[in-house]
């Protein structure tokens, strides 16, 4: 099978096995350059396995792989000039500090970026001359990206991109990330956070038990996906018993959830206007919540999570 010359990642029918486990059967990966595409799937999924196939790093078993139009795993010495890999576990040396490490990794290209730049961009300046070992799991996290980027690549992998890391470094992280993308810098990703894959990737593939079940960009993949049901919030009415009741015996198409002093439903189209004549008579006004790349993910996987799960996690649940 020809390789498609638009594209500057392209892996094709890839097949992975330990034993008798086929971890990738027949996936199939790829992005244009300058573009961000994520790959998600429950743990176990194949996402690593995959992904270390693109990269070079482990032969697969069947498949063709081209990444800037050469297979990674012969020609190596190219790949590491083009391509930065931030692994999802990465053993320094014990005593080795940020900036001898970031020296070290320096000295293996010809045109490296400024590791001090990097640094900065990463908020690691302060942390420079500390020993690695002694970072806490965000700051070396944010330290992996750094060297991953030290090479000024044309592509980069990143495999659980911002695992361990709080919310204002993430958005850092992902800021930097897109600046880099817009200046043409070409993405692969995975990632647990669906929040993360919406607001970066162009294109989503969603890997479950080895095989791409689902592909396209966010939106699509919400559209497709993410159900029809409708996502309600009545906040302040949790404590209404004769509302919840009231609700609750609608029965099916009509699930409720108390959430502290809130309730949560989950409303089938067919059912819509029977719960809004229970609100109006109630005086309750509604607050919708939009599908998001969650609820999609979690149909595809079939990862119930229960009613209006995206605004339930943050919610202490009674």
């Amino acid at each position: 099978m020809s390789q498609d010359p638009e594209l500057f990642v392209d892996a094709r029918q890839v097949t992975v096995r330990y034993g008798d486990l086929t971890a990738v059967d027949e996936a199939d990966l790829s992005a244009a350059k300058g573009q961000v595409v994520g790959l998600v799937g429950p743990n176990g999924s194949g996402k690593t396995s995959l992904l270390e196939c693109i990269e070079g790093l482990r032969q697969p078993a069947a498949g063709t792989i081209r990444v800037g139009g050469f297979d990674p795993a012969t020609d190596r010495i190219r790949m590491t000039r083009i391509a930065g890999v931030q692994l999802q576990q990465l053993a320094y040396p014990p005593r080795a500090s940020v900036e001898e490490i970031c020296r070290v990794f320096a000295s293996f290209y010809p045109d490296p970026a400024d590791y001090r730049e990097l640094l900065d961009r990463f908020g690691l300046t302060e942390q420079r001359r500390s020993q690695v070992v002694k970072l806490s799991g965000g700051q070396q996290q944010r330290l992996s990206l750094a060297l991953a980027l030290l090479n000024n690549p044309q592509v980069v992998f990143l495999d659980e991109l911002t695992n361990g890391l709080d919310p204002a470094a993430r958005r850092t992280v992902w800021d930097e990330l897109r600046r880099r993308n817009d200046e043409g810098l070409t993405v692969v990703i995975t990632s647990h956070h669906m929040e993360e894959v919406e607001y970066l990737c162009d294109r989503v593939n969603v890997l479950l038990k080895g095989r791409i079940v689902a592909a396209g960009t966010p939106t699509d993949l919400i559209r497709d996906h993410a159900g029809d049901a409708d996502r309600l919030v009545l906040d302040g009415a949790g404590g209404n018993r004769e509302l919840r009741d009231t609700l609750t015996g609608l029965g099916t198409g009509v699930q409720v959830r108390l959430a502290g002093q809130r309730l949560l439903l989950d409303v089938r189209p067919s059912r819509r206007a029977e719960v809004d004549r229970v609100l109006t008579d109630h005086q309750c006004t509604p607050r919708a919540l939009p599908a998001t790349l969650d609820d999609a993910y979690l149909n595809l996987t079939g990862q119930a999570a229960g009613p209006v799960s995206n605004e339930a996690d943050n919610l202490n649940v009674s």
